[in-house]
């Protein structure tokens, strides 16, 4: 018997209900690996279906074609002589379960329900599925008779078990498992399990990967063993970006790496690893004369071997330092794939942004720009689909992208709308970044839209509001920026619906928002203006950090234009100008930094303080630059903007 096994993980792109695509790259990989050599392949979690089904779940036509796609994998040639794992829903005694299936040769070994499920942060699993709660119990699982016809197997085993090959054992976890104090490759490294599988649909948070990568090697640090993690990647239709980054450990190292971020739609991650290896550092880690306090695991036997006898000349993968993403190139990558995603699925010619001069929507069309750069290398790296999906957003079959700027006049609309309000400096910071990018870029006035809906009001009323700057009060004066605002928003949409057709183009366009995560969290900005768009990609990131993001897009893009924006200070410019110049900003309206602002935002949601604990924090983290009283005040600032 050898002692080399060859195992494969990967990153698959699937699309939520899109049972025939998802297929077709579940056997894409699976070829992929063969070719490779290995014998066992494992994919993302719920591969077959889509992880965001979402209230699909729990139509029954779903697991109805999940098994009817397992039946073509079955059936499929390109399956035989391959432990294959995929993931699906199964309902097993009318309770659905979130599922592992592992088969080989048209025959199912085992069905594995997790155990533990996600239900913090955006997942919501136990909305649609129940944990297996029987510790080291199996069940037999009646199969449906579609199923029964094609493998001659009335039943599979169904619940907590391992897989015991000729050579080794292999045992199972999924997502969430991993990061849950109890997780079950402790105990199954305890009773010999020699390699953990781990089927994700990991999204991507901003300085999330070191923690994910820390899990992994830790996994097998202690007691020795082989980790296989897969993860979903891409938009699966929500407001998530699935970030990849499969990866194979061996006893705590990193051996090899799948990408973070990346537009191919299947990547598959082989390695070549020694069980002599695993057993030396468990002979080491794992004694004997110990007793560990353990039920067994149920082993389901398979006549079949991951080695074979021929391996003694097969070089083994050795330890690598996985290679982490800065912050900002994560800004500049991640949002990026999300929104071509988003926009190949949509169906629409491309997106609209009301761009302002400010920091907020110069990310968002950096972000853009970013995206109109991988889909430009993605083509020249042959990448047949990203091609197909550009010249199908474009309308055109002869179209190449080879310029990102050339791409981004394409699809890509920024539209700046000034008002009595706005300076010459917004408008020519706006101007000159939409050049740098190579946006189709427009200039238009709301000032006629702004009067018209204030003359219905003062028919109506009697009253003609003013601005605090004109003698009035604060209410009128919020209420006078306020309708700017809604009215930018209202002609965005406009646009976006209308300009293709102007132009005699088909589609239309998606409308981008730039309201930033720490605005959000803390009320500091206006209902349905222009931070209400059809998706927003700095939602979930700091000003902080969109600052660093900008000075990166400096360095790496060349948009200098961006200089200029990140020196002027942020400003709705909603109030009448001062000779000339801008004497309102958001920094001077809010009554803090937005360097305090996003501090305030962290310890909100990530630290989950309350107004008290936030105070007993911030005395001592402000303590050089505010006394408690101007803390408490910051904080009545913050809780009244948020209670708006």
């Amino acid at each position: 018997m050898g002692r080399k096994v060859i195992l494969a993980t990967c990153s698959l792109n699937q699309w939520a209900l899109d049972f025939d695509g998802n297929v077709e790259r579940i056997l894409r990989s699976i070829a992929i690996a063969k070719s490779q050599g290995a014998k066992y392949r494992l994919g993302p979690e719920l591969e077959i279906c889509g992880y965001g089904c979402a209230d699909h779940f729990y139509e029954s036509d779903t697991l109805l074609h999940c098994f009817q796609v397992l039946r073509k994998l079955l059936e499929s040639p390109v399956t035989q002589d391959i432990i294959c794992d995929v993931g699906m829903p199964i309902m097993h005694h009318n309770v659905r379960y979130n599922c592992r299936v592992i088969f080989l040769n048209g025959k199912i070994l085992l069905i594995r329900p997790k155990m533990l499920l996600a239900n913090y942060g955006n997942n919501r699993e136990f909305r649609w599925f129940s944990p297996w709660n029987k510790l080291r119990h199996v069940e037999e699982y009646y199969l449906p008779r579609m199923i029964q016809d094609m493998t001659g197997q009335d039943t599979a085993p169904f619940g907590d078990c391992v897989l015991s090959t000729k050579d080794t054992c292999i045992g199972s976890e999924m997502c969430a498992e991993l990061w849950n104090p109890r997780s079950p490759h402790v105990d199954m490294g305890l009773d010999g399990v020699e390699i953990f599988t781990n089927s994700s649909a990991s999204y991507h948070e901003l300085r999330k990967a070191d923690h994910r990568v820390n899990l992994v090697k830790s996994a097998t640090m202690k007691s020795g063993g082989i980790y296989m993690f897969a993860n979903q990647k891409g938009c699966d239709g929500d407001r998530l970006y699935y970030d990849g980054c499969a990866t194979v450990a061996i006893n705590g190292d990193i051996v090899a790496q799948g990408r973070q971020f990346s537009l191919d739609d299947v990547e598959v991650v082989t390695a070549i690893l020694d069980l002599e290896d695993v057993r030396s550092y468990k002979g080491e880690h794992c004694h004997p004369h110990v007793e560990y306090e353990h039920k067994p695991c149920h082993r389901v036997k398979v006549d079949f071997s991951l080695s074979d006898c021929e391996d003694v000349y097969l070089p083994t993968h050795q330890p690598i330092e996985w290679q982490f993403h800065t912050p900002e190139e994560e800004i500049s990558l991640g949002p990026a794939c999300w929104l071509w995603d988003y926009l190949r699925r949509s169906g629409q010619a491309g997106f609209l942004l009301p761009l302002s001069g400010g920091v907020d929507s110069s990310s968002t069309a950096c972000i853009v720009y970013s995206m109109c750069v991988l889909v430009c290398q993605a083509v020249r790296n042959g990448n047949t689909q990203v091609l197909e999906d550009v010249q199908r957003v474009v309308n055109d079959v002869s179209y190449t992208p080879r310029d990102p700027r050339e791409l981004c006049r394409r699809i890509f609309t920024t539209c700046y709308m000034a008002s009595e309000n706005s300076s010459e400096g917004t408008r020519n910071r706006a101007k000159d970044l939409a050049s740098q990018i190579g946006s189709s870029h427009m200039n238009l006035n709301i000032d006629m839209a702004v009067k018209g809906m204030l003359g219905i009001f003062s028919m109506v009323t009697g009253k003609c509001p003013q601005f605090r700057a004109n003698g009035g009060s604060t209410r009128e004066n919020l209420a006078l920026q306020n309708v700017q605002a809604r009215i930018r928003m209202i002609l965005a949409y406009l646009f976006a619906q209308l300009s293709q057709w102007a132009e005699g183009k088909p589609g239309g366009l998606l409308v981008l928002g730039s309201a930033n995560v720490d605005e959000s969290l803390t009320g500091y900005f206006t209902k349905y203006d222009c931070s209400s768009a059809d998706i927003n990609p700095i939602g979930g990131i700091s000003k902080t950090d969109l600052k660093s993001f900008l000075q990166y897009c400096v360095e790496q893009f060349q948009l200098t234009a961006l200089k200029s924006i990140m020196a002027a200070p942020p400003t709705a410019e909603l109030e009448p100008l001062t000779d000339g110049q801008v004497s309102q900003t958001d920094e001077s309206d809010m009554g803090m930094t937005y360097s305090e602002l996003s501090v305030i935002g962290r310890l909100r949601k990530i630290s989950k303080c309350g107004p008290y604990s936030m105070f007993c924090k911030l005395i001592h983290t402000w303590r050089e630059a505010l006394s408690p009283l101007q803390v408490t005040l910051h904080l009545c600032i913050a809780h009244h903007l948020l209670s708006q």
